[in-house]
């Protein structure tokens, strides 16, 4: 068969194109594989840009535009089929615990800092305003709520749609206009010659048309190497009682790691978010960790008996974006990786594809959500060395980093065997740890860590926070679906402080996706002149986080006896100091090290002081599992370059650790032997 615009995916994103496309005078085919499995029905619906605190300046612009759109969208549809979509611009609240008060940290404070303690004050963004509520205040606005609730954030333009009544709604829709709709069809293959799709493979036959577009969610990775992944969110809704007279919540709350939609006659609460594959179905431990977090907030759900359970598989990218425009080919449109905001951007979507694929007008804003931001970019490893602009003297290195095939193939049958770096159960091959602070720039912070290889960047909570100089953007600089963030509590004086501290850097963590990270680096340090840690206050702390589920990862004086303390109450390592942290003193403490290390079992990981590729090069050959380096590559002239000279030095200090050392002998021993030599 064939048709003039083929859209693949069946789905909210699909559906809405398809009949924007169609309204416009296209002849559309959607094929679809199942639509009941399309992640539209197991969304909740809410349309929270703001809730949400998109971060990112061009997704929070994509995301206002749409929820502008949605008002006269629904409209258009429930017109078009005389059927309600259940959209409601309804605000959603978001209320802080305890623990965050006032400065609304977390998923559902992210409007900013706190605003004082009267009832209500207004965000300073013109573009979507934002109001702060006391305790008084919220606890009126909605009864109900928790009593560890503190405050919260009132957010007037978010909204919410009933998503299975929109997903009725555009099928409905788009047979009234006019679209093909096949369903049960999946499509094998995209058939390419010459830079255009001439067809796609399907278990019904070949299907051609003009045009096709992408919109296959979650499975679009299946069709074309995109970076497109499913991450499994799990869902239940409770039934309000006939003995609750009205509905009890008269909004979407929006809570620390839960939300809750109120429905006419049930409420739904979601979403865990994993990384599971495409594994269904739902799990005690998923629904669990939902209920405990609904009824912390909402406490009287504990009484409502449990409709319904299900789950769905978000497509994902790495930077959380949506992939939107233009492909490799030029009849091929991509509309994917909407992730958790596919329903909210489904009338912006419709319309900047619509756009481009009939009047070839892009949208500025389709610049940063290509799909060539995921392509191959220079190497800002081992190339960076052989760059002559990143050297102060303009001068090649003398012998090229790269190994030929014979050298390479000989390295790896190098007969020492070596085990990767397990940390509080999870592996890391690379063992060097690096920092963000005290660079120049955030470009300078990127291209180190990157050159460094390595796995986990420690980050400090405060400074994200305040939005010191060089943490401002922090959150979008760094691609954290490969760095493993280390949050850590400097600037914290106190046992209490720290532990403060450390319970927003998990949060802060799982802002980022990094929903199992419960990693933390404890400094407490009063000494404001050396910067050497309490080690009274440095205990206190841990045994307090350890009970609270962290993997600690202590910053101490090389004191070995602390160090047994500390791995006795059950922290994840130790951190002894090789000389006084940004000193570059280098290793002032050898001796304690050396009996740490013999002594512990849990890694050891040497931080602060190392100021040389050497230094770090003898700290891995005493032993040590890892170094943490930060100051050291922050302050060289060419940071990236001496983040790639630390990366070979850890791996060359603990190659030559595995290896053994030669003995030291009191005299001179030849390297030839005099037996065999030719005589005269």
């Amino acid at each position: 068969m064939t048709s003039e615009t083929v859209i693949i995916g069946g789905g909210v994103i699909g559906l809405a194109i398809a009949i924007e496309l169609q309204l416009r005078g296209a002849h559309v085919t959607v094929l679809c594989r199942d639509f009941q499995a399309a992640a539209t029905h197991a969304a909740a619906g809410m349309l929270a840009p703001d809730a949400e605190n998109i971060s990112n300046q061009a997704m929070r612009s994509l995301c206002w535009r749409s929820r502008a759109l949605y008002p006269d969208w629904t409209r258009k549809l429930e017109e078009l089929t005389g059927l309600n979509t259940g959209y409601r611009p309804c605000g959603i609240l978001a209320p802080v615990f305890e623990e965050a008060g006032e400065q609304g940290v977390g998923k559902a404070g992210g409007a900013g800092g706190a605003r004082g303690a009267g009832e209500v004050n207004s965000s300073s963004s013109p573009s979507s305003p934002a109001y702060w509520l006391n305790k008084e205040a919220i606890h009126q606005y909605q009864p109900g709520l928790g009593a560890e609730v503190v405050g919260g954030w009132w957010y007037p333009e978010d909204a919410q749609v009933d998503n299975k009544a929109l997903a009725h709604v555009l099928r409905t829709a788009a047979e009234s206009v006019g679209v093909e709709l096949k369903d049960g069809i999946t499509v094998e293959a995209f058939l390419q010659q010459q830079g255009q799709v001439v067809g796609v493979q399907t278990n019904a036959g070949m299907i051609r048309a003009a045009h096709y577009v992408l919109a296959s969610g979650a499975w679009s990775n299946e069709l074309l190497p995109l970076p497109v992944l499913p991450r499994k969110g799990q869902m239940l809704s409770v039934r309000i009682p006939e003995f609750v007279p009205e509905l009890p919540l008269k909004r979407v709350l929006f809570g620390q790691n839960i939300y809750i939609v109120p429905r006419r006659d049930r409420l739904v609460f979601g979403a865990t978010s994993e990384d599971v594959g495409f594994i269904p179905g739902n799990t005690p431990e998923g629904i669990q960790k939902l209920l405990q977090a609904a009824i912390r907030l909402y406490p009287q759900l504990k009484h409502y008996p449990i409709q319904e359970f299900w789950w769905g598989f978000r497509p994902t990218t790495p930077d959380e974006l949506p992939i939107l425009g233009t492909s490799h080919c030029q009849n091929l449109t991509f509309a994917t990786g909407h992730y958790r905001n596919g329903i909210l951007l489904a009338p912006v979507t419709a319309a900047l594809i619509a756009d481009l694929i009939l009047e070839q007008k892009s949208d500025p804003l389709l610049a940063d959500f290509h799909y060539s931001r995921f392509q191959s970019k220079p190497s800002t490893s081992t190339p960076m060395l052989t760059n002559s602009a990143n050297f102060s003297n303009g001068h090649q290195p003398a012998i090229s980093p790269q190994h030929s095939p014979v050298q390479t193939r000989l390295i790896a049958s190098l007969p020492t065997q070596d085990s990767p770096l397990i940390i509080a159960g999870k592996t890391f091959q690379s063992r060097l740890m690096t920092g963000t602070g005290k660079y120049r720039s955030v470009e300078e912070m990127q291209q180190s860590i990157a050159a460094s290889d390595c796995q986990i960047v420690t980050v400090a909570v405060r400074r994200v926070q305040t939005k010191a100089p060089g943490h401002e953007g922090l959150a979008e600089a760094l691609d954290w679906t490969k760095i493993w963030m280390l949050p850590n509590t400097a600037g914290c004086q106190t046992a209490e402080e720290a532990i403060r501290v450390a319970r927003l850097g998990r949060e802060m963590a799982k802002l980022l996706g990094q929903e199992d990270n419960n990693f933390i680096k404890l400094e407490v340090i009063p000494d404001l002149k050396y910067l050497l840690p309490d080690p009274i206050g440095t205990l206190q702390a841990a045994e307090q986080l350890v009970k609270e589920g962290f993997a600690v990862l202590p910053y101490i004086n090389a004191d070995p006896m602390l160090a047994k303390r500390l791995e006795e109450v059950g922290c994840a390592t130790v951190m002894p100091l090789a000389s006084p942290i940004g000193s570059g003193q280098g290793l002032k403490t050898t001796a304690n090290i050396q009996i740490i290390i013999e002594n512990a079992g849990v890694p050891v990981v040497v931080d602060a002081g190392i100021g040389s590729p050497s230094e770090a090069a003898q700290a891995m050959e005493l032993g040590a599992d890892a170094l943490l380096i930060n100051s050291a590559i922050a302050l060289s002239p060419n940071p990236a370059a001496m983040a790639r000279a630390m990366n070979l030095a850890t791996v060359a200090g603990r190659l030559a650790y595995l290896a053994g050392r030669m003995p030291i002998k009191d005299y001179a021993s030849p390297s030839s032997p005099l037996t065999g030599t030719i005589t005269s």
